[in-house]
C-alpha cells in the first residue's frame, strides 16, 4: 500500500509535466502561426486573443481597470478579465485552438479564391460581387461577424453598386452569406477611436454614411433585396430604398436605435411612416420593436415572404425571370416611380445624419455604446 501511495502521485506529476509541455510548445507554434495570416481577424476575436495570451502568460487579470473613454484599453481589460481564473494552460489550449481554427477558415477561403466564381469582380474583401444572367449579385461576405458593415465594406458597398449601376446587367440584387442577412453597423467601428478623436470619427462617419445611403437613393437600376436571415440597424433602414425585398421567414427586422442612443437613417425617419404608418413606424423606429418577416411584409416593407427551405430556389428563379426583360424600359419605368422623390430623399438623408452626428458626440450614446461592449465581454 505504501508503494501505491507513494507511485500514484509521482505518475500524475510526470504525466501533468508531459502535458504542460505539449501546451506550451502548441501555445509557441500558434503564435508563430498567428503571424502567418494575411487577413485581418477582426477586433471581436484580435481581443479574445490578447485576452488568452494575457491570461496564459501572466494569469488572471491583474492590471488596473482603465477609464470609461479610453474605448481600446478597456475594450482589453474586460476581454482579459472576463477570463476569471481561468488556468494557463487552459488558456494556452484555447489560444492554440482558436489560432488553429483561424488558419483553418483562412485556407479553405485561400482554396475558394483559387478557383474564383464565373463573372466574379474582383478587388472586394468583405463581398463577393458576380455579374451572371443579366443580374450582378452584391453579397455581404463577413459571416464570421453576422455580415456586420464595418468602414470597408461601407466603401465596398459605395463601389459596388457604382459598378452595377453602370455595366450591362438589368437588375440588382443584394443579399448575405451565412445565417444572417446583415447584423448592421459594426460598433467596433467606434471600439477603435481615441478620446481625442470622437469628434472626428462621428464627423468621418457621418460623410461616410450619407455617401453610402446617396447611392441607394440614385441607384438607376431596379434593386431588389434577398433578405436570407436576421437584419439589423441600416440595413433595415435602407430596404426602403429598394424596389422589392424578398424574405425567407427566418428573417428578422430590428433597428435598436434609442437602445443605442442613436437615431433612424437611410430615409427611415421619412419612409417608414409612408410605408407602414406613423404607428407602426415609431413601435419600431423608436422602442425597437423588432419585427417577424410575417410582420414586416404586413407591413409593408417587404414584398413576399418563402419558406426557408425553399426561399433561395424560388427566389432566384424568379429574380432571373425578372433579368430577362427589357433592360432600358425597367431603367426607364423605375425612373418614373422614385424621380419625383429624389430631392426630398437627399434632404431627408442628409438631416438623417447631421442628427446622427450630433448623437455619436452625446454622452447618452457614447455610454449606451460602453454598456453594449460590457455585456458583451461579459457573454
Amino acid at each position: 500500500r505504501q508503494t501505491q501511495a507513494v507511485c500514484i502521485p509521482a505518475i500524475h506529476l510526470h504525466m501533468t509535466a508531459a502535458t504542460m509541455q505539449v501546451s506550451q510548445k502548441g501555445f509557441e507554434k500558434a503564435q508563430e502561426q498567428l503571424k502567418l495570416l494575411k487577413k485581418d481577424p477582426g477586433n471581436e476575436i484580435k481581443l479574445k486573443l490578447y485576452a488568452l495570451f494575457k491570461q496564459a502568460t501572466e494569469g488572471p487579470c491583474n492590471a488596473p481597470k482603465p477609464g470609461m473613454l479610453d474605448f481600446v484599453k478597456k475594450a482589453k481589460w474586460d476581454a482579459w478579465n472576463s477570463l476569471g481564473n481561468l488556468s494557463q494552460d487552459s488558456a494556452r489550449q484555447k489560444y492554440a485552438e482558436l489560432v488553429s481554427s483561424l488558419v483553418s477558415a483562412e485556407s479553405a477561403n485561400q482554396k475558394r479564391d483559387a478557383s474564383p466564381e464565373e463573372g466574379r469582380h474582383d478587388g472586394y474583401e468583405t463581398l463577393i460581387v458576380t455579374t451572371k444572367n443579366n443580374i450582378t449579385k452584391i453579397m455581404f461576405n463577413r459571416p464570421d461577424r453576422k455580415n456586420a458593415i464595418n468602414h470597408q465594406m461601407y466603401r465596398e458597398i459605395i463601389r459596388a453598386l457604382e459598378e452595377a449601376g453602370k455595366n450591362d446587367s438589368t437588375i440588382a440584387v443584394i443579399t448575405g452569406i451565412g445565417d444572417y442577412y446583415s447584423s448592421g453597423n459594426d460598433l467596433n467601428n467606434f471600439a477603435n477611436t481615441q478620446p481625442g478623436e470622437v469628434e472626428k470619427m462621428a464627423k468621418d462617419g457621418a460623410v461616410l454614411l450619407k455617401e453610402f445611403v446617396g447611392h441607394f437613393i440614385d441607384f438607376p437600376k431596379p434593386l431588389i433585396a434577398v433578405v436570407n436571415g436576421p437584419a439589423i440597424g441600416i440595413c433595415v433602414t435602407v430596404l426602403g430604398l429598394c424596389d422589392i425585398v424578398y424574405a425567407s421567414d427566418r428573417a428578422t427586422f430590428h433597428s435598436p436605435f434609442s437602445q443605442l442612443g442613436q437615431s433612424p437613417e437611410g430615409c427611415s425617419s421619412y419612409l417608414f411612416p409612408k410605408i407602414m404608418g406613423l404607428a407602426k413606424a415609431s413601435e419600431m423606429l423608436l422602442f425597437n420593436k423588432k419585427l417577424t418577416a410575417a410582420e414586416a411584409c404586413a407591413q409593408g416593407l417587404v414584398t413576399e415572404v418563402f419558406p426557408d427551405n425553399s426561399f433561395q430556389k424560388e427566389v432566384w428563379a424568379r429574380l432571373e425571370a425578372y433579368a430577362r426583360l427589357p433592360k432600358n424600359s425597367l431603367a426607364v419605368s423605375k425612373q418614373l416611380l422614385r424621380n419625383m422623390e429624389k430631392e426630398k430623399l437627399h434632404a431627408v438623408n442628409s438631416k438623417e445624419c447631421e442628427v446622427l452626428m450630433e448623437r455619436w458626440l452625446s454622452d447618452e450614446c457614447i455610454n449606451a455604446i460602453v454598456s453594449f461592449f460590457q455585456k458583451k465581454s461579459k457573454l
